[in-house]
This record gives structure tokens, sequence and C-alpha cells, in this order.
């Protein structure tokens, strides 16, 4: 019952971090300050009780996703999802995303990130973003869309899909590299070369499918499983 309740308040903590990064550009200089980066807050890195619990609380999410095969791809198309980046209040999802991950932003007006730094997740690298060669820093899907798509996201609403690929929960500043690299990989054939984040991507990926009802593969379900047993 008690790791019940954890799971119901991990997801509606999702809900309400989604429901605060959706507040005007205005607001995201103590928004970054007092939520960012996101998942810090959910799961936070300085104790390792609350590691533990975290990832506990994620592997009673993951016994809750069905396992199954992948479905075919076909009919996929990133139109699915919506035509490219939503808008929080008049500001494009991709920078509202920027603004939150990354360290030092300086805005070139209200909506648009002109440069920072990010500590990559992906890497572990430091990366000085500039929008000149906005290309170095992208905007991953956690759970990329053609992966949702083969497990269980072409079975959602429209306006569904549209949502899961602009939460934020989804959603991560990365290299831009490192982004390609993994393309529409799942856990089971992709994970960060930066160790030290592979129990926070797995845990937000599994969060995802289980906000989502999103499935698993075998292969996918065992890298996962292994992944926050070392939490």
């Amino acid at each position: 019952m008690r790791r019940r309740r954890a799971v119901v308040v991990l997801i509606a903590m999702a809900a309400f971090l989604t429901l605060i990064f959706s507040a005007p550009i205005v607001f995201q200089d103590f928004l970054h300050d007092t939520f960012a980066p996101l998942w810090e807050k959910v799961i936070p890195h300085d104790s390792n009780k609350a590691k533990t619990e975290g990832a506990q609380d994620s592997l009673t999410m993951l016994d809750a996703l069905s396992v199954k095969g992948r479905a075919p791809k076909t009919g996929y198309a990133r139109t699915e999802f919506g035509n490219g980046w939503g808008k929080i209040q008049g500001c494009s999802v991709r920078q509202v995303i920027l603004h939150r991950d990354l360290k030092d932003s300086v805005m070139k007006d209200e909506c648009t990130v002109q440069s920072g730094v990010l500590d990559d997740p992906y890497t572990g690298n430091v990366i000085y973003f500039d929008r000149s060669n906005s290309a170095t820093v992208q905007i991953d899907h956690v759970v990329a869309l053609s992966d949702a798509w083969q497990k269980g996201a072409q079975n959602l609403s429209k306006e569904k899909r549209v949502e899961l690929a602009n939460d934020p929960l989804n959603l991560l500043a990365s290299d831009g590299p490192a982004n390609q690299q993994k393309g529409d990989a799942d856990a089971a054939t992709w994970l960060p070369k930066n160790k030290a984040f592979r129990c926070e991507y797995v845990e937000r990926q599994v969060a995802v499918k289980y906000k989502y009802s999103l499935w698993v593969t075998d292969s996918e379900e065992g890298v996962m499983r292994e992944v926050l047993k070392t939490c």
C-alpha cells in the first residue's frame, strides 16, 4: 500500500510540474531556481535514501507496465504527435525546456534563449550553447516518439499524443550528437554514456510509459530492471 501511494504521489508530482512549466516565461527565472532541473525535485541527487526510494517507486511502476512485442511502425509520422513543438503561453516548448535545463541562460526576448551552459546529462560534458549554433544542444524525447508509437501511442488520441510530445517529463536538453546517436532507441539498445545519469534516465522513461499507458518489450524491461536495481 505504501508503494502504491508513493507511485500515485510521483505521478501527481509529474502532473504538477507539467502544470508549473506551463506558466508564462516571465515566471521562469523563479521556476528555474525553485524546480530545476525538473527531475532533481522528483528524485533528489543529494540523498542515497531518496535515490533508493525513487528506484523502488520506478520498479513498482515498471511492474505495472505490460510486456509484449513491438508493434509495426506502420503509420508513424512525426505529425501524429503534432506539427513540431507546441506552445506554452505563446512560447515554443523547446525554448521553455532550454531555459529550464541551461544554467546562466541569457534571453534574447521573452520567449527565446540566446545562450547558456548545459551540464549535459547524456555525456557528462559541459556544453556552451549559443543560438547561432543551436544544433549543439537538442531537446530529446526521453521516450522516443517512434518507440512510443510502436508501444501503445498509436492507440492514444491525437490530443494525448501531442501532450506526450510536449510533456516536460519526457523532454531533456542534451548533447546534439548524443541525441542523434540515440535516435528512436529504447533502453535495451541505448543508454547514456554518462553512467551516473542512467538511473534517472530509466526512472524518467518508466514514469513516462506509466503515465501514458505505453508498454515495454521483454529485453527493454530486463535492462530497465537491471539499471534500477543498481540505483
